[in-house]
């Protein structure tokens, strides 16, 4: 669904940026919405998303990095791998484009590089181990 600005993340969603404004989220669990300069020449830019996410969750996130052209995110994930978080990017064989994940790998940003389907077998994992709603 599109996020609205200060809307509380709930269980089971999933939120896309609406059209020209970045992403972020607050140690409160609420969105925030931004129509500030591109970041990587697009807007809305995983980078900015990222980035609040290694700032306000760091161990008790998980990023993931996917196909793509560009470089958008791939720094963004290594800093969410310092603060320690679980950090994927889509491997190679399986990527249209391997630029944004391609650049994550090279800066040693994922802790896991795999095809989307061991993504999702890594996240059931996850959310089964820590009876995550």
């Amino acid at each position: 669904r599109i996020a609205n600005d200060g809307e509380h993340v709930q269980p089971g969603q999933v939120y896309f940026a609406p059209d020209n404004f970045h992403m972020g989220i607050k140690s409160n669990g609420k969105l925030f919405l931004c129509d500030s300069n591109p970041e990587n020449c697009v807007r809305p830019s995983v980078s900015y998303l990222f980035r609040s996410v290694a700032q306000n969750y760091g161990a008790g996130a998980i990023g993931i990095l996917l196909t793509g052209m560009g470089k958008d995110g791939a720094h963004e994930l290594k800093m969410m791998r310092d603060a320690k978080a679980l950090t994927i990017a889509q491997d190679e064989q399986s990527s249209v484009v391997f630029g944004m994940s391609g650049e994550a790998v090279k800066l040693g940003a994922a802790a896991y590089v795999l095809k989307p389907e061991d993504i999702a077998h890594i996240i059931q994992s996850i959310v089964k181990t820590h009876n995550i709603d």
